[in-house]
């Protein structure tokens, strides 16, 4: 198995991230409740047991409260901070008050949102921020100010991206002294567009994928560590009921039970393994609250391992619902 590219660069972090959106209950603007916080704690303790130690959430992921939830936590339990690496997001500015949402990559911008940020977190600094969606007004020279600024006031150790392009990246890379850490990326076994880019060269069928052309091979020529957001696919390959689902889902979540019981482990380490299984070195971000769902999938990094040729592209194959071209 492949090092990880933050490994690489001095960040001990695990294999699997924790995905922290639903700390804080419902998408609304209601008091934290103290279940809320007993909750996420749940969700946090099991992530540890399995040796999860990246914590990653976004200044608007349930309206702040994900970020606040992290923060008490880590204020009632200090000696947890060096034991976790924490990652935000900014840069998604939701529409209210009669604006619409919109996306800001301005100076002022990131750094009243890392600030606002760490606030919430009870934070003197972050590990990694990541720009959450691409601003089409970006301006690469303020970007890199506002990066420095963070950076110089000790507030930001490493900076990223999510759902960017290679274009985007390296225009964005042209006015950063350092390099991208992360590109945070929808990957999983439902959502195939990061493989069917790679075998499509040179095909009509090629046409219809909008993943983006040498993404994978450029962070991993670049040191870039991939994250994969939503790759459990909602649960459909692990349990879920799926019966009023296409064909090719019901019948990719029997392959997945299959190979699950045979290797004696559970569907979610398969459907991880699958991910972990690619030469990028991908980091799934496992978007749950539940600890028994955490910890089902602590033998993914096994799984990818064990997990022969024939088996990932079975699995491949199956979920695209017809052969290889």
């Amino acid at each position: 198995m492949k090092v990880l590219p933050l490994k690489k660069r001095g960040v001990e972090t695990s294999r699997l991230v924790l995905g922290c959106m639903p700390f804080g209950g419902e998408w609304n603007k209601d008091p934290i409740t103290d279940q809320n916080i007993k909750d996420s704690e749940a969700a946090l303790d099991a992530a540890l047991e399995i040796g999860i130690n990246l914590l990653d959430t976004a200044n608007v992921y349930r309206w702040g409260k994900s970020e606040t939830i992290i923060g008490k936590i880590l204020k009632d339990r200090p000696a947890l901070r060096e034991q976790v690496i924490i990652q935000s997001k900014c840069g998604i500015r939701p529409g209210e008050n009669g604006l619409p949402t919109r996306f800001d990559f301005s100076k002022e911008h990131i750094i009243e949102a890392a600030e606002a940020s760490l606030k919430r977190l009870d934070l003197d600094y972050m590990d990694i921020l990541l720009l959450h969606r691409p601003d089409p007004l970006m301006d690469p020279e303020e970007v890199a100010e506002a990066f420095g600024k963070l950076k110089a006031q000790g507030k930001v150790r490493y900076f990223g991206v999510s759902n960017m392009n290679v274009s985007q990246m390296q225009f964005l890379q042209s006015a950063l002294p350092d390099e991208l850490a992360v590109n945070q990326l929808e990957i999983s076994l439902s959502h195939l567009d990061w493989l069917d880019q790679t075998i499509h060269v040179n095909q009509k069928a090629g046409q219809n994928v909008h993943f983006g052309e040498g993404l994978l091979e450029y962070c991993q020529l670049e040191n870039v560590q991939i994250q994969a957001w939503g790759p459990l696919s909602q649960g459909i390959f692990s349990g879920r009921d799926v019966s009023d689902r296409p064909e090719t889902v019901q019948n990719t979540a029997k392959l997945v039970k299959q190979m699950a019981d045979e290797k004696g482990t559970t569907p979610e380490a398969i459907v991880l393994g699958w991910i972990m299984k690619h030469p990028a070195a991908i980091q799934p971000v496992i978007g749950s609250i539940k600890p028994d769902r955490i910890k089902a999938c602590q033998d993914g990094e096994k799984q990818a391992e064990l997990m022969t040729r024939e088996e990932w592209y079975s699995l491949y194959t199956s979920s695209r619902g017809k052969p290889m071209p």
